[in-house]
């Protein structure tokens, strides 16, 4: 057996439990920091950890591919890998501290204006104390309560706020954290009582456009948004229009329809907006790197016995 590991971001340690493991299964092991790195004579692997389109779109031989990331929309399209039978995983789950602190940091400036302070004294301006919000006593509604949501409404729960409300596919969730947890069909009565909504969806025909107009709309005046699952989410020009209106406080995304996000989209300029280029995630933490390479290993031990792999993406879903 052949195994690919394709990811410049790992370190030291992680190559060398991986090629232990390896090892102890009887695997032959290549690293490479690039796709592009790859040769030919290695297209035949059998297993890949990372990104090689070129080799998952080509080889029939290819029996599993390890995505280091969690989310695979862009793995769904039809025909994108060679041999259809080929198991996919993702590493949902390795995200959620990294990705849970990003938002509550980006609450909180938005909410204690910090963003407004920091543009004022770096032009060297004294600002006197102007009305802000907290966390404490809001109505926080978390859409999407997988990992990612689940992490952060923990981390919320500490600023004490009046409810955490959960928002779901399934219309369940973890009852230690959320106050209450709603299916999807029922966002509509639940937007108008966010204080802060904060979004963590996986890229899906289902999710797309959620946070239309009409939504827009719904949530109350003075409302904050934060978004790091999928830009497809949101209607960006209807919120464009809510923040320059006065009508949403504040914005933070993550991420957006197109990435990078061309420099003439006049999200550039909205008001209140926060925008971070996809960074809340990725392999920037110790934490997040260990917790990639443990869930690849635990799964590598699965294949090698024939059995189930833990974290195999149902195509059906999208994730």
């Amino acid at each position: 057996m052949k195994i690919l590991v394709v990811n410049e971001l790992l370190e030291e340690r992680h190559v060398e439990r991986i090629k232990a493991a390896a090892e102890e299964c009887g695997a032959q092991v290549l690293f490479y920091k690039k796709p592009d790195e790859i040769p030919e004579a290695d297209y035949d692997a059998d297993v890949i950890y990372g990104f090689a389109p070129a080799i998952v779109n080509t080889s029939k031989k290819l029996k599993w591919l390890c995505a280091p990331w969690a989310g695979v929309d862009s793995l769904m399209a039809p025909g994108y890998f060679a041999n259809e039978d080929c198991l996919l995983t993702n590493s949902a789950g390795a995200y959620g501290v990294s990705i849970a602190e990003h938002m509550i940091a980006v609450a909180l400036v938005m909410m204690r204006r910090l963003n407004e302070f920091f543009a004022e004294t770096w032009s060297g301006k004294w600002l006197s104390p102007r009305p802000q919000k907290s966390l404490k006593d809001s109505r926080v509604v978390v859409l999407g309560t997988g990992d990612i949501g689940t992490n952060f409404a923990r981390r919320a729960k500490a600023f004490e706020p009046k409810k955490i409300v959960g928002v779901c596919r399934s219309g369940k969730a973890d009852a230690a954290v959320y106050d209450e947890v709603f299916k999807v069909e029922d966002l509509d009565k639940v937007l108008p009582e966010a204080d802060l909504l904060a979004m963590s969806l996986p890229g899906t025909p289902e999710t797309k456009g959620i946070l239309s107009r009409a939504r827009i709309a719904l949530l109350p005046k003075g409302a904050y948004v934060i978004n790091v699952g999928r830009g497809s989410a949101i209607d960006e020009d209807a919120l464009y229009e809510s923040l320059e209106s006065g009508h949403l406080a504040g914005a933070a995304l993550d991420v957006f329809q197109t990435e990078p996000l061309p420099l003439d989209n006049k999200l550039w300029k909205a008001k209140n907006l926060l925008i971070t280029p996809h960074v809340a995630g990725n392999l920037t933490l110790a934490y997040t790197k260990d917790k990639n390479v443990e869930m690849f290993l635990e799964d590598l031990k699965n294949f090698v016995a024939s059995r189930p792999l833990r974290y195999l993406v149902d195509r059906k879903l999208g994730y």
